[in-house]
C-alpha cells in the first residue's frame, strides 16, 4: 500500500474524531513524519489544502502553542458580516429606534420587533444576514427582550429602601416583645363555577378536566374575594372568603374575626397589634374607610393598632404574598373552583412543609361599594402619625371607655 493509500485510510478513519485545529496538527505530523515532500502527499492523500498542512507544522514548532480549549486565535475564521459592513449595526439601530420602549437614556433598552422580521426588513435593505446575527447584534447593542412590566401601583418611591429599613426593624422589635404581626393582602379574584384554573393536575391520560369555553361571571354562582391575615410569628394563615365588595370594611372584619377566633387565644396578653399592609387597595394607605373601621377595631378590642404600608409599587415583597398566596395557587392548581364550598375547603387544606396552617371561613356578609367616611368621622380619629412617613406608618390609639 502506498504511503498516499494508508495516510488517506488514517485520515478517514480518525476524521469523525477531528475538530478542525486537530486536523492541523495531525495532517503537520504525518507531513514531518514522510520528511521531504511530505506536505504534497498528506494533502492529496485527504483532500486538505497545502496550506492547512503547512499551518499545522508551524503551530507543532511554536513556543507559545494555542490554549487546548480553542481551534483558532483569537481573530482568526471569517470576518463578521457587521465587521464587513460597518453600516449593518446602523441600519439595524434605524429599524429598531422608531419602536424602541423605556427611557432612551437607559444602559439596557429593549425593542418588540421579532429578530425575524428586523432580519426580512435588513434583507429588503440589502443587506444578507439570518436573524440569529441580528439577535446577537442586538445583545451587543444592549437590547434585550422583556415582558411587560405592572407598575400601576407606582414606579420605585425614593424612600422604598429606607421604609423597608422601618418596618423590618419594627417587625422585630415588636415579636422580641412577643406581640402579633400580621400580614395583610386580599387574593386575586376567582370566578366560582367551572372556568379554567391555571396549571396542571395528574388526571389518566387523555382525560382532562372539561371547563366552560369562555369566561363569564356566573350571576348563581358570582365571585369569591380571598382576604387573608398572615400571622408572622406564628407561621398561620386566615383567610376570609367575601361574596359581596372587596372594601376596607370587608378588610378590617376579616381582621376582627381573625382576632376573635385566634389572635386573642395565641396573644392573651397581647395589648398591641402590627399590621403590615400594601399602599392601595381596600387597606390602602389613604383610604379613609379603612382608618374608621381599623379606629373602631381599636375601641371595641382594646388594643393599640399600628399599621405601616410597603411603598407604592412592591405589593410582592409583602409576606402574605410569599408566605400564604402563593401556597394556595399551587394547591387548587388545574381544579375549577366549583362552589365557595369548595374553595373554602381547598384554602382550609392548604399545608406546606415549613408547617403552614390554614384557616378559612365564609364571609357572607354584604360591604357596600361607595361607603362615605365624613370628616367628622375622621376627627374622631385617636391617630398617631411616626416621624418617618406618617403617611404610611400610623397607630390607632383605643378611646377611653366611659366609666358607669
Amino acid at each position: 500500500m502506498s504511503n498516499i493509500e494508508s495516510i488517506g485510510e488514517k485520515f478517514r478513519a480518525l476524521l469523525p474524531t477531528f475538530n478542525e485545529r486537530m486536523r492541523r496538527l495531525w495532517a503537520g505530523t504525518e507531513a514531518r513524519a514522510l520528511g521531504r515532500g511530505g506536505i504534497a502527499v498528506v494533502a492529496r492523500a485527504t483532500g486538505l489544502a497545502r496550506n492547512t498542512v503547512v499551518r499545522g507544522l508551524k503551530e507543532l514548532d511554536e513556543d507559545s502553542p494555542l490554549d487546548p480549549a480553542y481551534v483558532r486565535r483569537a481573530g482568526a475564521g471569517r470576518k463578521r458580516k457587521a465587521v464587513l459592513n460597518p453600516s449593518l449595526k446602523d441600519a439595524l439601530e434605524g429599524l429598531v429606534e422608531p419602536v424602541t420602549r423605556g427611557d432612551p437614556e437607559s444602559p439596557l433598552r429593549w425593542t418588540s420587533k421579532s429578530t425575524r422580521v428586523l432580519a426580512r426588513e435588513l434583507t429588503v435593505k440589502g443587506y444578507s444576514v439570518s436573524h440569529v446575527l441580528v439577535a446577537d447584534l442586538l445583545h451587543e447593542m444592549e437590547y434585550s427582550l422583556q415582558a411587560n412590566r405592572k407598575t400601576m401601583e407606582g414606579t420605585s418611591h425614593p424612600d422604598r429602601d429606607a421604609q423597608f429599613e422601618y418596618i423590618n426593624a419594627e417587625v422585630r422589635r415588636r415579636m422580641a416583645a412577643g406581640s402579633p404581626v400580621i400580614s395583610v393582602d386580599t387574593k386575586k379574584k376567582e370566578l366560582v363555577g367551572n372556568f379554567k384554573n391555571g396549571g396542571q393536575q395528574w388526571r389518566p391520560k387523555g382525560r382532562p378536566e372539561r371547563v366552560n369555553v369562555h369566561d363569564f361571571l356566573d350571576p348563581k354562582e358570582g365571585k369569591a374575594i380571598p382576604y387573608g391575615v398572615y400571622d408572622v410569628g406564628r407561621n398561620v394563615g386566615w383567610v376570609s372568603v367575601g361574596i359581596d365588595h372587596d372594601t376596607g370594611r370587608f378588610a378590617v372584619a376579616t381582621i376582627r374575626r381573625w382576632w376573635r377566633e385566634l389572635g386573642r387565644k395565641a396573644y392573651p396578653n397581647a395589648n398591641t397589634l402590627l399590621i403590615t399592609a400594601d399602599s392601595g387597595g381596600s387597606n390602602g394607605s389613604r383610604l379613609r374607610l379603612w382608618k374608621w373601621e381599623l379606629q373602631r377595631f381599636a375601641n371595641a378590642s382594646g388594643l393599640t393598632i399600628s399599621v405601616s404600608h410597603l411603598p407604592p409599587g412592591t405589593s410582592k415583597w409583602n409576606k402574605i404574598e410569599h408566605r400564604l398566596f402563593s401556597f394556595l395557587s399551587q394547591n387548587w392548581r388545574g381544579q375549577p373552583l366549583l362552589t365557595h364550598a369548595a374553595i373554602v375547603s381547598l384554602i382550609s387544606n392548604t399545608r406546606t412543609a415549613t408547617g403552614l396552617k390554614v384557616r378559612c371561613v365564609l364571609d357572607t356578609n354584604t360591604y357596600p361599594a361607595k361607603s362615605v367616611v365624613t370628616d367628622k368621622q375622621m376627627a374622631q380619629l385617636q391617630i398617631t402619625r411616626a416621624d418617618f412617613h406618617g403617611d404610611w406608618n400610623y397607630t390607632f390609639h383605643p378611646h377611653a371607655r366611659k366609666s358607669k
